[in-house]
């Protein structure tokens, strides 16, 4: 099973798009502080999954309740609209200010390590090939946070590179709550030198704002970061997918000096 599988993942995955139709977006997502167009001829269609049920969007979108570390009112306002048609200009253009770890992102070397930061280990500076190719999305035992012990239960083969991790904050649906929650679960710093050592996992995802549990948050992503070969993605939107083998896709803003960015992610069958 395990060199089935593994083959799998090491095979290339078909990115052919089939021809798309409209999917419900997922009840509960919408911003509701966004005003509706006016015109019923003209209603916007949102998203979640594309190409015939082959491609979906594991992205968050971006609202002014979805949460915010350290935040119990959510993110709050973070897209205005400076130059309006409505007001006189010529075009209708927006601007945007929030922390580089909202929402989707991924985390840089940077992000807990200051003399990266210095050195100039960016988001600009992480490898595409780590963030693009096949790799897993596993489900997580409930009830912990994810150890040493959990990690050698998931059996994760050797050789695959790509994991997606998704826990319990799924079930619990804590990225569409508007106050940050520190019960999420994440890795403990055991279990993230547990995936360091023993397996050659370099791109872990997660669905929450941390990769590491609250009581851990620092020394797991001391362990995760330190060689700078692994990218951490945080905050997936991982509601109902079928476990198993994906080609995963996720691109970063290309964000000079900045330890993390906002990232649109998705998976294809």
């Amino acid at each position: 099973m395990a060199s089935l599988l593994l083959l799998l993942l090491l095979s290339p995955l078909s990115t052919t798009t089939a021809s798309s139709a409209a999917y419900p977006t997922i009840p509960g997502t919408m911003d509701t502080s966004f005003p509706a167009s006016k015109d019923s001829k003209l209603i916007p269609i949102r998203r979640e999954v594309y190409g015939d049920g082959r491609i979906f969007d594991i992205t968050h979108r971006y609202t002014s309740d979805m949460p915010s570390m350290g935040s119990e009112n959510g993110l709050g306002q973070f897209l205005r609209l400076p130059e309006s048609m409505k007001n006189g200009s010529f075009a209708n253009i927006s601007e945007m200010k929030l922390i580089t770890h909202t929402g989707t992102h991924v985390d840089a070397p940077g992000h807990y390590y200051d003399h990266y930061f210095d050195a100039g280990f960016d988001v600009d500076t992480l490898d595409l090939e780590v963030l693009n190719g096949p790799g897993l999305l596993i489900d997580v035992p409930r009830g912990t946070n994810i150890t040493a012990e959990v990690m050698k239960s998931l059996h994760i083969p050797k050789g695959v590179r790509r994991v997606l991790f998704r826990t319990e904050n799924t079930d619990r649906r804590l990225m569409f709550k508007k106050q940050s929650d520190t019960s999420f679960v994440g890795f403990t710093t055991d279990g993230a030198k547990w995936l360091v050592d023993n397996t050659d996992i370099k791109l872990i995802g997660i669905d929450y704002l941390a990769v590491a549990a609250w009581s851990d948050l620092v020394p797991a992503h001391l362990v995760l970061l330190e060689s700078r070969e692994i990218i951490i993605v945080e905050g997936l939107k991982l509601d109902d997918i079928q476990p198993g083998v994906y080609s995963i896709h996720c691109l970063p803003l290309r964000l000079l000096g900045a330890e993390g960015s906002p990232a649109r992610c998705i998976l294809i069958k």
